[in-house]
């Protein structure tokens, strides 16, 4: 009984949450960085960056494609800092810098985004697929917020 109550503590499932976290924040970044690369993708974001007020003007100087491989360096370098952190704990700021960057930018294209909203059976709703940055942009904030703490 007493081993299963030192594996339930409270710090241990604390850790194993926060890694869990990590890993899947790390992965997801990565992946999706990886896809940028794909003319899928950068048609795809196209329509995000074109109406943000901070993005706009990219077309204009860079292909298609060379806009989406750079979205693409920062989400993969971000999901590696995340990674090196595990051993390196002093990256954890700047991962969560990154992630905060990263992820207040595509929390705002639900604002900037023709279209981002529609009512569907009477319910107001939105591309569901960048709700889930608000975790992110969560995760980021305490990264950079508890960067000295040891996990």
């Amino acid at each position: 009984m007493n081993f299963v109550k030192s594996i339930l503590s409270g710090k241990r499932v604390s850790q194993a949450g926060y890694y869990l976290i990590l890993l899947g924040s790390a992965t997801i970044l990565i992946w999706l960085g990886i896809f940028k690369f794909t003319l899928t993708e950068a048609l795809a974001i196209k329509p995000l960056l074109e109406h943000h007020p901070l993005t706009f003007w990219v077309y204009r100087y860079f292909s298609l494609q060379t806009v989406s491989n750079f979205v693409g360096i920062i989400e993969i370098s971000v999901g590696l800092l995340l990674l090196l952190s595990i051993c390196f704990p002093l990256l954890k700021r700047y991962a969560g810098v990154g992630m905060v960057l990263i992820f207040l930018t595509t929390l705002s294209f639900l604002f900037f985004t023709p279209d981002m909203w529609r009512v569907k059976d009477g319910v107001i709703i939105t591309d569901y697929f960048i709700l889930k940055d608000i975790a992110y942009l969560g995760f980021g904030i305490m990264l950079f917020s508890h960067s000295n703490d040891k996990i």
